[in-house]
């Protein structure tokens, strides 16, 4: 796992904790940090990158590319993307 692969899912940690504390958090945490990390993130990966997660990422199906990353990726439906 590269180092940028490293911190996109030491970011989609930090989203699936904070999505599920917001039921009792007040005030509401802001995702749009995490969004816009997540975003930058995908950019940097290089071409090479392994298609699924770049499809994941693009289409912001964060769980699929948390699980991908996790090699957990027998967990993922397939969606009808494909």
């Amino acid at each position: 796992m590269t180092d940028i692969e490293k911190a996109i899912l030491q970011t989609l940690l930090e989203l699936e904790t904070i999505v599920k504390s917001m039921a009792s958090a007040h005030p509401k945490p802001s995702l749009l940090p995490l969004f816009a990390r997540l975003d930058e993130l995908t950019q940097k990966l290089p071409k090479d990158t392994e298609p699924d997660l770049l499809h994941y990422l693009y289409k912001r199906s964060y769980e699929n590319a948390r699980l991908l990353l996790q090699g957990r990726e027998a967990e993922n439906a397939r969606g009808t993307c494909r």
